[in-house]
């Protein structure tokens, strides 16, 4: 009953900040829609507490854009900051930031990621050849996929990855703001890093020693004129990579999934062109794996018309400018063609923008393309009893930052 009270007032605390209720189940099933209303109010309100929120494409891209907004430790007391020792290059901004992911992008490149298509492909078939009749597609392939290939990456053990679905989960869920948690679950949140840390400071160690033809090995032995990650950096970041490079790819997977088993034309049409890229842009817009994102003036600024005092936040709804009326046409229609070749559509909002842009973009395209355009080879349906499509029938994850379906019930043929 405590626990209950506890969860109700939280509910109540997030209400007033956010400007709407992320606990409502609506709002979970269809968050697009609460948006819509939010958007009603202009591109930048003010909720009771004092935040500001926007929906606007344009203030949002401006947001992520500009080097006025930035991450700060003090901010507020709505997302709680992990010591620096915890941090990752995610939360910081330049010089830091600059840095860090500087020497991250050149064990992280491009072509390292390339080379990894045929071990995907050969995943995706794997997962999918001991998948038939009725399977939850979370568990068969949205989940096992992302975590297989960032385990190779970092050289993780196979016997050892099971220990990352408790953790990963226990992070992915602490992305959310403190005020939505119980202290159970910051408690939970923070032993996990501390575990996750622990492990990689031991296999970091046995890299240095030997050192393989693996990620970890790169970040180890990485350097910039003489610059190397300290050994707390190190563990930041490969918290970072596991978990926000799993966590982004198996909602992806899971949303893309889910958005063309509602839309059979447009399934019919991926199906025709599954090589098609601008498919996978498409569903990146329209049921995007991350949702928000905040950011506090670092200097006093404008937006929108408004000035932000320096420490001032801004909650980004980038799940909302992905469907600006004003800037996307027909936003609320998943087009598979909207980012095809020849046609001018605005970025999606999905990786971030400026700076913080995802370093690990490349990547969630790759498995995301492999993944859907192998499934959608086969003969796929909603389960049975989620046949009618009712968006109620589908249960999502309890986060607010992340969004993704807890699992997913198909028939594969």
């Amino acid at each position: 009953m405590e626990d209950t009270r506890e969860q109700a007032a939280q509910d109540v605390e997030a209400a007033a900040i956010l400007g709407f209720d992320p606990s409502d189940p609506a709002f979970r099933a269809d968050p697009y829609a609460h948006y819509r209303g939010l958007a009603a109010g202009g591109r930048l309100q003010r909720t009771a507490v004092g935040l500001w929120v926007s929906t606007s494409y344009e203030l949002c891209e401006a947001a992520l854009r500009d080097p006025r907004f930035g991450h700060r430790p003090e901010n507020g007391g709505l997302w709680r900051d992990a010591p620096q020792r915890n941090r990752s290059f995610l939360t910081m901004d330049p010089p830091d930031h600059t840095r860090l992911r500087r020497l991250v992008s050149k064990a992280f490149t491009p072509r390292l990621v390339e080379r990894l298509r045929p071990r995907v492909e050969a995943l995706v078939d794997e997962l999918l050849d001991a998948a038939s009749g009725e399977v939850d597609l979370i568990a068969a392939l949205a989940y096992p996929l992302p975590v297989i290939v960032i385990s190779e990456m970092l050289g993780v053990p196979p016997r050892d990855r099971d220990l990352f679905k408790g953790w990963s989960d226990a992070l992915a869920r602490g992305l959310d703001p403190d005020f939505l948690l119980p202290e159970a679950e910051i408690a939970l949140r923070d032993e996990a890093r501390a575990e996750f840390a622990a492990y990689f400071r031991e296999l970091a160690a046995e890299r240095r020693a030997a050192p393989r033809d693996d990620l970890l090995s790169a970040l180890v032995g990485v350097s910039d004129g003489g610059d190397v990650l300290s050994e707390e950096e190190l563990l930041a970041t490969c918290v970072l990579l596991l978990v926000a490079g799993h966590e982004t790819t198996v909602n992806l997977i899971g949303n893309g999934a889910l958005a063309l088993l509602r839309h059979p034309e447009q399934l019919a049409l991926f199906r025709e062109r599954p090589e098609n890229v601008a498919a996978v842009e498409e569903l990146l817009r329209y049921d995007p794996p991350v949702q928000l994102t905040l950011r506090a003036a670092l200097e006093d600024v404008e937006l929108g018309g408004t000035l932000f005092e320096r420490g001032r936040l801004v909650l980004l709804l980038t799940g909302a400018a992905n469907r600006d009326p004003s800037v996307f046409a027909d936003p609320d229609r998943l087009d598979l063609l909207r980012y095809a070749e020849g046609r001018d559509a605005p970025r999606h909002l999905s990786f971030g923008h400026g700076i913080h842009f995802c370093l690990g973009a490349p990547l969630a395209r790759l498995e995301g393309q492999i993944a859907l355009r192998k499934l959608f080879e086969r003969d796929v349906a909603l389960a049975a009893d989620h046949g009618d499509l009712e968006q109620g029938d589908l249960v999502y994850r309890d986060n607010l930052v992340l969004r993704g379906l807890r699992d997913l019930p198909v028939r594969i043929g």
